[in-house]
């Protein structure tokens, strides 16, 4: 089918996604154990379908991975009603306490800051990489405004999500394995101690209003915090992260789009959509069949895995006109880019503000911005990003 590990791969699998979509809907993958939807329709299906859930099963052997499982057996992506109904309930509650207007025009401010960095190091070396000047820091310092995390400990996230995250691709070795669990260890520790603080002197941060909020004399558990702060954590930095990079790269590798932009910036909110269908941060998401069921004529069996194949959804011809095509115009955009269902993202308000604060602070500050070399794509098929990407103006 494809091979998830191959380097030519990995550099552009829409090819083979539209072979493979071509044949059926879904297909067994003998690599990741699983089938596959890969067509819109069917992937649409794999993420709203009651009958297909997310069933957490613990990292074996457990006990290697005390604080890994502590985090996914307590996230709201990982639970299923009434459990996923109670969490929602609360965690929407907190957001709708006005995080993301609170937020957004300081996010705004710090996209900015952050592009006037880069622009400073382009007039001083000629280049610099997009990555680590804007993609990379923007993310991780909403997040940890957003829960209220201290200045002086905010380089101490991005190092821990990054290796969390890695427990997420297929055939992860035992080093990589053992290090994200030390990560889920800390911040599982770190945020404890945070949340404990904000019990006795809460300030207008989301931690706060988490260890406050209340349904009748319902409440998150300590462990229902910890493990809904750190998927806001990996949710929101990692895909924002990826969105920004892929995002840049595709506008500037389609420099007419890139113009469209930065002469047309009201496009922001179709720009936004578009760069998350074009080049999908979340490559595969999975579920397992809570009963006997069938997706797109698939037959799956109660506790059988299937996996929706967002990438290739994303391009399929059926859903969008002209897949293959990048237009920041695009409308209706139906992608499944922040999921589908009971597990839509909680945050996608707020990552849709610092994609778009990231892309105005660019156009705005560096409309001649152009590539300065050839970007680093990170080696992994699941969480699809760059690791580099050399730009000048």
């Amino acid at each position: 089918m494809f091979d998830s590990d191959d380097p030519d791969f990995l550099a552009d699998p829409y090819p083979t996604f539209a072979a493979v979509r071509e044949r059926a809907p879904v297909h067994w993958h003998d690599g990741l154990g699983l089938p596959v939807a890969v067509s819109h329709a069917a992937a649409s299906e794999v993420l709203r379908d009651r009958s297909a859930g997310r069933i957490w099963t613990d990292k074996q052997p457990a006990s290697a991975f005390p604080a890994f499982n502590l985090l996914h057996r307590n996230s709201l992506l990982e639970t299923e009603p009434p459990r996923h109904t109670r969490l929602r309930r609360l965690i929407s509650t907190a957001f709708a306490r006005g995080h993301t207007n609170r937020l957004e025009p300081w996010v705004r401010a710090v996209a900015g800051q952050l592009v006037e960095g880069m622009a400073a190091a382009i007039e001083t070396d000629g280049s610099a990489d997009l990555l680590e000047h804007l993609a990379a820091p923007l993310p991780v310092e909403v997040i940890a405004e957003l829960l209220g995390v201290p200045a002086a400990d905010r380089p101490r996230l991005q190092p821990w999500s990054n290796a969390i995250v890695k427990m997420y691709e297929y055939g992860l070795p035992p080093e990589g394995q053992a290090t994200a669990e030390r990560a889920a260890a800390e911040f599982v520790d770190y945020l404890r101690a945070l949340a404990a603080a904000r019990t006795s002197e809460p300030g207008d941060d989301l931690i706060s209003d988490l260890v406050s909020v209340r349904d009748g004399s319902d409440r998150l558990t300590d462990d229902e915090l910890v493990g809904t702060a750190v998927l806001l954590l990996m949710a929101g930095h990692e895909a924002t992260v990826n969105v920004i990079g892929n995002g840049s790269l595709a506008l500037l590798r389609h420099r007419d789009q890139w113009e469209r932009l930065v002469a047309s910036p009201s496009l922001l909110p179709t720009a936004v959509e578009e760069l998350i269908r074009f080049d999908a941060p979340l490559q595969l998401f999975e579920r397992t069949a809570t009963e006997a069921t069938s997706v797109a004529g698939y037959e799956l069996a109660a506790g059988d895995r299937i996996a929706a194949l967002l990438g290739a959804a994303a391009r399929d011809p059926a859903a969008f006109d002209e897949p293959d095509q990048l237009d920041i115009g695009r409308s209706p955009n139906p992608h499944l880019g922040f999921g589908g269902g009971i597990h839509y993202c909680v945050g996608a308000p707020l990552a849709r503000v610092e994609i778009a604060a990231a892309l105005e602070a660019l156009v705005t500050r560096l409309p001649g911005l152009r590539l300065a070399g050839v970007p680093e794509r990170r080696q992994e098929f699941v969480i699809r990003g760059l690791r580099t990407l050399p730009v000048t103006a």
